[in-house]
Parts: C-alpha cells; sequence; structure tokens
C-alpha cells in the first residue's frame, strides 16, 4: 500500500516536473533561439518562471497538501531549494555547454534531470511532508 502510494505521489512528481521543464524548455528555447538573449540570462529567467508553475503544481497535485496554514513556510522553503537548484542548474549548464560543448537544450534536460532527483527527496520529506 505503501509503495502503491509513493509510485502515485512519483508518477505525479513526473508529471508536475515535467510540465515546469517543459514551460522552462520552451521560455530557453524562444528567448535564446528568437529574442537572442545569452543563454545564462534566459536560463535564469526561464527557470524563475517555471518556479511558480512549479510550486502550484507540487503542492497542491503532487504531494495533496491543501492546507493554506502553512503555505508561506513551505513557499519560504521552496524558495530556498529553488534558488539553490538555480545556481547548480546554472553552474551545470556552464559546464555542460562551456566545458563539454554540449547543446544548450540538451544541456538543460541534463541539468533538470539531476536537480529533478536532488528536490523529489526534499519536497517529500521535509516541505510537503504530512504533518501528524
Amino acid at each position: 500500500m505503501i509503495l502503491l502510494k509513493l509510485n502515485k505521489v512519483i508518477f505525479r512528481y513526473i508529471i508536475s516536473g515535467g510540465t515546469a521543464a517543459c514551460i522552462d524548455i520552451f521560455i530557453l528555447y524562444f528567448l535564446t533561439s528568437y529574442l537572442k538573449v545569452h543563454y545564462l540570462l534566459a536560463a535564469i529567467f526561464a527557470f524563475m518562471v517555471a518556479f511558480f508553475v512549479s510550486f502550484i503544481l507540487q503542492k497542491f497535485w503532487t504531494f495533496k497538501n491543501n492546507s493554506k496554514k502553512n503555505i508561506h513556510r513551505q513557499l519560504t522553503f521552496y524558495l530556498i531549494v529553488s534558488v539553490t537548484n538555480l545556481f547548480l542548474n546554472t553552474f551545470l549548464m556552464y559546464v555542460f555547454v562551456d566545458i563539454i560543448h554540449a547543446w544548450y537544450i540538451l544541456a538543460q534536460i541534463f541539468s533538470g534531470g539531476i536537480i529533478a532527483m536532488e528536490s523529489f527527496i526534499l519536497y517529500q520529506y521535509l516541505i510537503f511532508r504530512e504533518t501528524a
């Protein structure tokens, strides 16, 4: 039963994160390819937009945490994790694009995958954990 519940949460996490990631990548591609914004600045902006989409989906749908009681605390911790992830994402983008010479979209996908695994643990067991 616990495994089934965890599988449902992981499924919703993947869908929510995938939605936010698609928004992130679309904005990154649009800003970089059409508006000629430097890829690092575009990645920062895209990450910030995806943050709000991600928080709403993760809190209310993925982890079924509908309480508004601790929303300010959750948003603060979520922001701390997201800003940390923003720096990690920017660093990984730099490494993948400027050092390894990967295509910036592929670099964003790899960076996002690494960040997604780390974030799930923090969201599940710290930010949106069920309280008794």
